[in-house]
């Protein structure tokens, strides 16, 4: 399995960024799966300048309801002609963001829904023998604070994140979990994640929704701290983060966890 970070909100090499997350999947067995668009056109230029084709994609996912990860839809449905899109069914109502100036919608464009090439997906999908979509994730354990910013589907409820799927693939002896933001928290979906599989992940690529925050200081750090803690205890496991886990918040997780994991920035690839 070859992994590509095509968004990102950092970069290698001089290649653009964004804040958003897209990455390129290509199996050992041909097939290439598109997990996450961005928020603009920028995942197919960058795709372009490292020699990627979004022609060829053959599936494509968005992990949940949110610009910076679907606002690159439209622009992809125009390259590739033959790809579903699969979106948890809740995936398309409206979701807001409070910032300084108010309510902001963060939600995907809803004219994109009827398009014919969306396949909407309930709480546990397959698209492949080896290749699963989970949600509806349980548990309440160390949920990011920054959810707490975030609404829908109306302006005046807490998310719930119904909207929210992640992406499991067995290949080659590996378990390889992708979610966006994780703003279910890690912790329940890697849990989720092997009660789907009944085996632990080998490699998670994640964004871990750290960056906002309404903790202080000291209480984020306390916070981080137990998560890197509580994830280290997959001992077989490594972790790439990225996106909505912050540059600061990876330092502090990197002091704990050394080794363990590493921030997977635009432009670079894995092979696992």
């Amino acid at each position: 399995m070859r992994i590509t970070s095509l968004v990102e909100n950092t970069s290698i090499d001089g290649i653009p960024a964004e804040h958003g997350l897209s990455l390129h999947i290509e199996l050992k067995e041909g097939r290439k799966i598109l997990f996450d668009m961005g928020q603009s056109s920028l995942f197919a230029e960058n795709a372009e300048r490292l020699g990627i084709q979004i022609a060829d994609i053959d599936a494509a996912v968005i992990s949940h309801g949110h610009y910076d990860h679907g606002g690159g839809l439209r622009r992809f449905l125009e390259l590739n002609g033959k790809a579903k899109v699969y979106v948890n069914s809740h995936a398309f109502e409206p979701h807001y963001s409070l910032r300084a100036d108010g309510l902001k919608y963060i939600g995907l464009d809803p004219d994109l829904k009827d398009c014919g090439r969306i396949v909407l997906c309930e709480n546990s999908f397959r698209i492949g023998n080896d290749i699963l979509l989970f949600a509806d994730v349980k548990g309440e354990y160390m949920i990011p604070e920054g959810n707490k910013t975030l609404f829908g589907p109306s302006a005046d409820v807490n998310d719930k994140f119904r909207h929210e799927q992640s992406l499991l693939i067995h290949e080659g002896g590996k378990t390889v979990l992708f979610a966006g933001c994780s703003h279910c928290g890690i912790l329940n979906i890697i849990r989720e994640s092997i009660q789907q599989a009944g085996v632990s992940p080998s490699h998670v690529f994640a964004g871990m929704h750290l960056a906002k925050s309404t903790l202080l200081p000291r209480q984020q750090r306390d916070f981080i701290n137990m998560l890197a803690d509580k994830l280290l205890e997959y001992r077989d496991c490594r972790y790439f983060t990225m996106h909505c886990t912050g540059i600061r918040q990876y330092e502090m997780l990197k002091e704990r966890m050394g080794n363990a994991i590493s921030y997977f920035r635009c432009a670079e690839t894995v092979e696992l």
